[in-house]
């Protein structure tokens, strides 16, 4: 066993690489493991990330710090982490045994300190795919704290049989139609696009400002998406596509896109894309207090990431993001890859390259800058089994702690929705 931390400088030397890419510097960083919060020096490094110039932190994190320790979470959140990928794979123990009575505290911190949470289950066919609706429930009734959930169907490793891997494999489409039995038909497969589905909007945006933007060009089997808005009155789900020609609007915006290029006038498209985009929403199925025309309008004229921040506000982000494994792996999938890894020899890494070819790649980079458990012990002063986790919340240790878990009406409820 060994300990893969990488110093602060080390850090440092990583964000500029980061920040070096071209034609747009990254800015945008999660922070994982392990488990990140175990780290003393976490609120040293995400300052350090800060001094760099990387806008968006994200903690990988299974919340237990956060439910245990809030005073660790605001540190964090002070420091400029501004969001928790926050794992979470069901709505029962049983489904979710390593976090499941933690993640209503964790939540109440990130309420308490002004952190907002995606939640991040791995779907394993047979073992928790019946939850599916369920956590979308839950994370519905958390809303002002949970801005996303991120479904990431299983990638499966090591030597496994064919009979072994039927039995655990499920896909982004599998996912979508469990979602659309699970919410009785409130979100359906039709609701759903490809992530570089999106890639009209940024060309519209980049075109306004004439500035390189972020293009989320992946290949159409790595991910998908939509948006969900909570009905005032009847409490359902309401997605994006029941009120909205997102088609035609997408169109619109890939048309004027091409216009600019060609030489129209900015200020007078950009306009004409305002006026027009009333004539895509359907006002009376739109959801009451939402103006949707009104949040694309703002985010066309100031052309930031602040400017999205109003759809996390008023509706819930859902997505699928299927990572690869050996027994799946595509090159041309690969090639379009918009998540890295960046590694202590300052190269950028794609994802799917990183863990799935870990003998050329994780094992190999993690091994080089590592230490072994006895080595850090000695440098630490103390032992690693001394700081192990053991649950505690469940056991019911501290005040009414495990109680309140345990009797909660939100998980009661999102559980029930499953059967």
């Amino acid at each position: 066993a060994y300990m893969y931390e990488p110093t602060q400088d080390q850090v440092r030397a990583m964000m500029k690489t980061l920040r070096a890419e071209r034609p747009i510097p990254g800015n945008s960083m999660q922070i994982t493991g392990g488990e990140p919060m175990l780290r003393e020096d976490i609120t040293d490094l995400i300052k350090i990330m800060k001094e760099e110039h990387v806008d968006h932190i994200q903690m990988n994190t299974n919340g237990i710090r956060h439910a245990l320790d809030p005073e660790a979470g605001r540190d964090v959140r002070m420091a400029g982490c501004n969001n928790l990928y926050l794992s979470f794979d069901g709505v029962t123990a049983r489904t979710n045994p390593k976090n499941h009575w933690e993640i209503p505290y964790a939540l109440d911190t990130c309420r308490k300190i002004g952190t907002t949470v995606v939640f991040v289950p791995t779907v394993i066919k047979s073992i928790n795919d019946h939850e599916l609706g369920g956590i979308i429930r839950y994370a519905q009734k958390n809303m002002d704290v949970v801005h996303a959930v991120n479904f990431q169907p299983v990638s499966l490793t090591g030597r496994m049989g064919k009979t072994e891997r039927e039995k655990y494999r499920i896909t982004i489409p599998d996912c979508i139609q469990r979602i659309e039995e699970q919410t009785q038909g409130q979100i359906t497969v039709d609701d759903w696009y490809p992530v570089p589905s999106c890639m009209p909007l940024t060309n519209v945006i980049e075109a306004f400002s004439s500035k390189p933007k972020y293009e989320l060009s992946i290949h159409f089997a790595c991910g998908a998406g939509t948006y969900i808005f909570e009905d005032a009155d009847t409490k359902k789900f309401v997605p994006m596509t029941r009120f909205c020609d997102l088609q035609g609007m997408l169109e619109l915006f890939e048309d004027k896109s091409e216009q600019i290029r060609s030489g129209a006038n900015k200020y007078f498209t950009m306009l004409e894309v305002v006026r027009k985009l009333k004539g895509f929403i359907d006002k009376d199925k739109q959801p009451a207090g939402l103006d949707l025309a009104k949040m694309f309008s703002t985010i066309l004229m100031k052309r930031s990431f602040d400017s999205m921040g109003s759809f996390h506000v008023k509706g819930m982000f859902l997505g699928m993001m299927h990572f690869q494994d050996k027994y799946n792996e595509d090159l041309e999938r690969l090639q379009r890859c918009d998540i890295h890894y960046v590694t202590p020899d300052l190269r950028i890494i794609p994802f799917c390259a990183f863990n799935v070819i870990p003998e050329w790649y994780r094992d190999r980079i993690q091994k080089k800058y590592s230490i072994t458990v006895e080595e850090w012990e000695e440098r630490e002063g103390e032992k690693l089994e001394d700081g192990l986790y053991r649950g505690l919340m469940r056991r019911g240790a501290g005040d009414d702690l495990a109680a309140g878990c345990a009797k909660s009406q939100m998980f009661h409820e999102a559980s029930q929705a499953t059967t």
